[in-house]
């Protein structure tokens, strides 16, 4: 295969991805990574470094429409940044600690969790009272809704904290924006509304990534020749997925996507396992 060829393919792939991605809500670098992994036979480690780079740039796009639409709570993001900066060093500090193998099966584990999340019903089950972190840093918010503005409390900060430095190691070892469990925290623990929690975990992700794309730098783990299709290919795909978003019936795009990277999850602890990786 010519560098050309290579070059259109991933940048297709990339597309794939990141459309995907952009419909689900839960980002490109679930598929991006094993994408180019299993299909692609490129490093995984160098797979991790140019989903990070394309996360990095899509994050970066998308949250600047949520925040000047009102939906991302800017002071929630700023504070649990704080962890899942920390969490994302630490993991990608480990990356070059751990074998290959351990990070397919870990890859593998988290895809699968993706899958679960993605197929999921999501309904709010919003908090009635505030606690006292919430109301010490002035958390509680509102967002847009058909009728005006809705009012919302915020809850167990010290458990969304905590699950958010658990969210930034799985970003650092594995070059992903871990958005799954970073929504998860604030959607369950935290209890803010979905569309809160998808839209800060969106701001949110792109620090992360940044935070760990410099330990892979410096380590040679990003590689230019790759990360630059990967990047534009999943940004193009998250524009059009945002557009596409708007006419789709997202229960049967969920349902597809879960599919798609349960096989890939499945695919991946495999070959894991058996060393292919």
């Amino acid at each position: 295969m010519t560098v050309l060829v290579f070059t259109i393919l991933v940048s297709i792939g990339s597309f794939l991805a990141g459309l995907l991605g952009a419909l689900t809500g839960l980002g490109g670098g679930v598929v991006l990574v094993p994408l180019l992994a299993l299909l692609f036979k490129v490093d995984i480690r160098y797979a991790m470094g140019a989903s990070l780079v394309s996360v990095i740039a899509t994050s970066s796009g998308a949250a600047a429409a949520y925040v000047r639409e009102g939906y991302s709570n800017i002071r929630i993001g700023m504070f649990l940044e704080i962890a899942t900066t920390v969490g994302a060093i630490i993991g990608a500090l480990l990356v070059q600690r751990v074998s290959a193998s351990v990070i397919a099966i870990i890859f593998g584990i988290m895809l699968l969790y993706s899958a679960f999340v993605s197929a999921q019903q999501k309904a709010d089950h919003l908090a009635t009272s505030s606690d006292r972190f919430a109301t010490a840093l002035r958390m509680n918010g509102n967002y847009p809704v058909e009728n005006g503005r809705r009012e919302y409390a915020v809850t167990n900060v010290p458990a969304g904290f905590g699950l958010m430095f658990g969210a930034g190691t799985l970003s650092g070892l594995l070059g992903i924006g871990s958005g799954a469990v970073k929504v998860l925290a604030m959607d369950q623990a935290m209890r803010i509304p979905f569309k809160v929690s998808t839209t800060t975990s969106n701001f949110m992700i792109g620090v992360t990534a940044a935070a760990s794309a410099g330990v892979y730098l410096r380590h040679g783990y990003i590689d230019p020749a790759l990360a630059m299709p990967v990047m534009l290919g999943v940004l193009a795909g998250s524009l059009v997925g945002t557009r596409v978003l708007v006419r789709a019936n997202v229960r049967v795009l969920r349902y597809v996507f879960a599919a798609v990277i349960l096989a890939l999850g499945v695919e991946m602890i495999y070959n894991g396992i058996t060393g292919r990786l």
